[in-house]
């Protein structure tokens, strides 16, 4: 399978969402990241519910979300119905993991768990083969235009072990400061999904960007 793209609107200009949504919509990008933060699990509040709705009447990819917030069970069928199709929780924000990964599921979305940088991989053994995907954050959470953290590559070659012992089918996604100068290095330690925000959104041609990581080899 070819590694998928999912440009992160976190970093797009909101006075202008629509525009940068339908440019998306036409790039060679797969997903669209979407980041949501309560100002709780981390330092930051992006945007919720009434957002997230606008953004779907606009998206033609399916929306990649992400949960930076606390009880995140709590929101799962909103989500749902706000039009996410993949929906990412924190390890580090579930007492029951295994419950709120099978609710996800069970309600029609892909199941994700994401990992803070100081998290390492080994608790995911338990529910490895439950999870559509794991995102390896390679920033401290919270704020975009970060430093890429390097020991994310190791990290990655950690879950790529984990999952093929396993023989778990979880997609490896990566997180934060990624752009065309490190994306080859990401998918040969063996990275199937590459969020990209400010490589993206920040540049002349954001389309151009897209491609470049579309087509990047490993």
């Amino acid at each position: 399978m070819s590694h998928l793209i999912a440009p992160s609107i976190l970093s797009a200009d909101f006075g202008n969402l629509a525009r940068d949504i339908e440019m998306v919509n036409k790039s060679e990008a797969d997903w669209i990241h979407v980041d949501v933060m309560d100002g709780v699990f981390v330092p930051n509040i992006s945007f919720g519910f009434p957002v997230l709705n606008a953004i779907k009447k606009t998206a033609k990819k399916p929306l990649d979300v992400h949960l930076m917030i606390v009880q995140p069970e709590r929101y799962i069928e909103q989500f749902k119905n706000a039009g996410a199709s993949v929906l990412t929780v924190h390890f580090e924000a579930c007492t029951h993991l295994h419950r709120t990964i099978h609710h996800i599921r069970s309600l029609g979305m892909k199941a994700g768990v994401a990992l803070n940088p100081h998290s390492p991989v080994h608790p995911l053994d338990e529910i490895i083969s439950d999870v559509d995907l794991v995102l390896i954050m390679s920033v401290n959470p919270g704020f975009g235009g970060q430093k890429f953290i390097e020991n994310t590559y190791n990290k990655i070659k950690k879950l790529a072990h984990l999952i093929k012992i396993k023989k778990s089918s979880a997609l490896i996604e990566v997180d934060g400061g990624v752009d065309t100068v490190n994306a080859k290095k990401l998918l040969a330690c063996g990275a199937d999904v590459l969020v990209a925000g400010n490589s993206v959104f920040g540049a002349k041609k954001p389309e151009k960007v897209i491609r470049e990581l579309k087509n990047m080899e490993k």
